[in-house]
């Protein structure tokens, strides 16, 4: 078989290009300490990887949600707690106020100034913001959800938030489960007491009930608070007035009613009804506690949540390295190796390839 000079050259050509080829691929390689730096070089471990820092990045998503929430729960707690305490603080004035023996007419009008400023700090508690959010709301984050008398602006609508695949938590509890007890069940889950509308119409007239509901409400509590009726009659004939223990039956109790209750009981020297208040700040204060223990369980979940994600970011990385990282000192015996061979090469072609233009022109 004939060999041509022009076949000769082609396969120099082609063993130097491999070679050198090769060699930036380790330089590659050794520069990156990746072995897979484009799909071509494994197409099923790139699509692996890529699965895997996808995977990582929805995780990393997950538990920025879930630091997001967590604030939210956190100063929703302390928000439970501040108002837990104050309503004790309640508990204890009408005790004290409760009999003659410890309390007189003068001492309940002062008694009662006190429990004044503990129902504005209960709306206050109510309107508390975390940033530009208010806290008890519901979705209704950018307006305060409580007037000053008490009534409720906001919605009983959960603010959930993803904190896995499918998962979700509600970062909020609605200030009307809180304060007015609507909704409440004996097993302490929140119940809505109307039917969801499913229509434009249905809209329309349950926020004109809700409304007339609030207005009789406010127009009863003037006419009550100016003939300063005792506080029994007011919780009793209040409109819509909740009353039964949330642990015990069906509905919870208004802590902003059994506050206002309690002062105008205070104000008119009703004993009596300083004694009823006794069991509806119970109440109020059994409310407020299962709030915060639902909160308390929220948070123990995302908690939770945030240790299996970030072992699973943990997992995602050691997948990741093991299918695209090489081995650096096999990698730098390849390119010795390889640097041999493409200076073996070059030495064979340039004794392989001895004539030049000037050998033909003798």
């Amino acid at each position: 078989m004939r060999i041509a000079d022009k076949m000769q050259f082609n396969q120099v050509n082609q063993n130097l290009t491999k070679n050198r080829s090769d060699m930036s691929e380790l330089q590659n390689q050794a520069a990156t300490q990746k072995r897979i730096n484009k799909p071509s070089d494994d197409p099923l471990a790139a699509a692996r990887v890529l699965a895997a820092r996808t995977e990582e990045r929805g995780n990393q998503q997950f538990i920025k949600n879930i630091n997001n929430a967590k604030s939210f729960l956190e100063f929703t707690d302390q928000s439970l707690g501040e108002l837990s305490e104050i309503l004790m603080r309640a508990k204890e004035l009408a005790i004290s106020q409760s009999n003659d023996a410890s309390g007189n007419e003068q001492s309940r009008q002062v008694t009662a100034s006190e429990i004044e400023q503990i129902y504005n700090q209960s709306v206050q508690i109510g309107n508390r913001k975390l940033g530009e959010r208010y806290i008890f709301g519901g979705s209704q984050t950018q307006t305060a959800p409580f007037d000053r008398e008490g009534g409720y602006q906001g919605n009983d609508s959960d603010m959930k938030i993803g904190i896995h695949k499918d998962t979700f938590v509600a970062m909020n509890i609605p200030g009307d489960k809180v304060f007015l007890g609507k909704g409440l069940s004996g097993d302490g889950i929140a119940r809505s007491r109307y039917e969801t509308p499913t229509t434009v119409e249905a809209l329309q007239g349950f926020k004109v009930e809700e409304i007339e509901r609030r207005e009789q409400n406010k127009e009863f509590e003037e006419n009550y608070v100016e003939t300063r009726a005792p506080a029994s009659a007011y919780r009793a004939q209040r409109i819509g007035a909740p009353s039964k223990d949330p642990i015990n039956d069906s509905a919870g109790v208004n802590l902003f009613e059994s506050l206002r209750g309690l002062e105008i009981s205070l104000r008119t020297n009703d004993k009596a009804g300083i004694q009823e208040s006794l069991d509806t700040l119970d109440q109020a204060i059994s409310q407020v506690v299962l709030a915060r223990s639902e909160v308390g369980a929220r948070v123990m979940a995302v908690n939770t949540t945030t240790d299996s994600l970030q072992k699973a970011i943990v997992d995602n990385k050691v997948t990741a390295s093991q299918l695209e990282d090489v081995e650096l000192f096999e990698v730098v015996s390849n390119m010795n190796k390889t640097d041999s061979a493409l200076r073996a090469t070059l030495e064979t072609s340039g004794k392989l390839i001895q004539p030049s233009l000037l050998d033909f022109l003798k």
